[in-house]
């Protein structure tokens, strides 16, 4: 944590729960790419079960819209943004009341489901990284026409760009789905896979402008609620092979991080560990004010247990997870404002 600290303090004035902005503010906006941890809601007109543009989801946010962001309230990308000062919430590059000022302060390219494995998005017509990037590469086209080439360019070199993906890969194409994958790669070799699957990414994402990169590591994804009910035994325990898989992509993931950062002129490229800090809320979970890190507070009777019911815990706030996979905001608030903290 204290490396996190040290490595950001050129863009924040104190490592502290809250970010700070410096008094020269370098990050105009921010972009997020990866899966439904980022995702505001551009899976919502696709043909795919990874969708939530329906309540409960959405039940806390903005008088109870779904918008397709998968949890009960704001998500992540929404806390960046509003802690750097930028705006209020990251919208969806694919909703269609997108405004201009939104273009220029960033957007979610985002696709819950999709993941490193070019395999993931096709089993769950999730959006590929690949056309998430096309996406980025229309924007930039589209915002020159509104702004000019010139602040267009600007933009794109003085955003931070947030990826974060991977647990799809192991939790379904990998864990769940056993073939092909599993036939054909051991965790060793898979990791090593989607290890190089986000080290092209990240390349060809600086190839078209960005600096400022953060990649985010995987959770603790056997502790997940959809992992212990699948594979916890009656007890609901942490799956320890999905998080020794887990782990060893993060060992991975950081060290290609570092390397891409020494050899890409003029980058600023960081990993960032998630693994810790969430595990750390989910086993000392009461600490936090939660009584609940097993189970989802809306657990839903698809494969996937995503929220597709009516009924919902009594009280969310009690709840780490909102669904089979995903935090409830407060679960998300007190999680960024660990990473973010001494």
């Amino acid at each position: 944590m204290l490396l996190w600290c040290v490595v950001f303090i050129m863009f924040f004035s104190a490592c502290e729960a809250k970010l700070q902005l410096p008094k020269d503010p370098n990050i105009t906006a921010v972009f997020a790419f990866g899966d439904s941890i980022v995702d505001q809601g551009n899976n919502n007109n696709l043909t795919t079960h990874a969708k939530c543009n329906f309540l409960p989801y959405g039940k806390d946010f903005m008088g109870g819209k779904p918008t397709g962001r998968f949890s009960n309230g704001k998500t992540p990308p929404d806390m960046l943004v509003e802690d750097l000062g930028i705006k209020a919430l990251m919208p969806a590059y694919l909703d269609p009341n997108l405004k201009v000022e939104d273009l220029k302060t960033g957007v979610s390219f985002a696709s819950g489901a999709s993941g490193y494995d070019p395999l993931t998005p096709i089993l769950a017509s999730a959006l590929p990284l690949s056309i998430q990037l096309a996406f980025f590469q229309q924007y930039i086209w589209k915002l020159k026409g509104f702004v000019g080439e010139e602040e267009t360019n600007n933009i794109v070199k003085r955003s931070l760009y947030i990826v974060a993906a991977g647990s799809d890969d192991l939790c379904n194409t990998y864990f769940m789905l056993k073939i092909p994958r599993k036939t054909l790669y051991n965790i060793d070799s898979y990791t090593n896979l989607m290890v190089d699957g986000a080290s092209n990414f990240v390349k060809d994402l600086y190839n078209m402008g960005a600096r400022r990169i953060w990649v985010f590591g995987i959770p603790p994804i056997g502790c997940l609620p959809s992992q212990r009910m699948r594979s916890g035994g009656p007890p609901r325990v942490c799956v320890d092979e999905y998080n020794q898989a887990a782990l060893m992509t993060n060992t991975k993931l950081a060290a290609k991080i570092d390397s891409l950062s020494e050899n890409l002129p003029e980058s600023e490229l960081v990993y960032i560990n998630i693994y810790d800090p969430l595990l750390d809320l989910i086993v000392n979970h009461d600490k936090y004010g939660f009584e609940e890190a097993k189970s989802g507070c809306c657990l839903g009777n698809n494969e996937f247990l995503l929220c597709n019911i009516s009924g919902t815990c009594e009280n969310d706030t009690k709840y780490l997870f909102w669904d089979g996979y995903h935090l409830t905001e407060k679960g998300y608030r007190i999680l960024l404002d660990q990473i973010f903290k001494n």
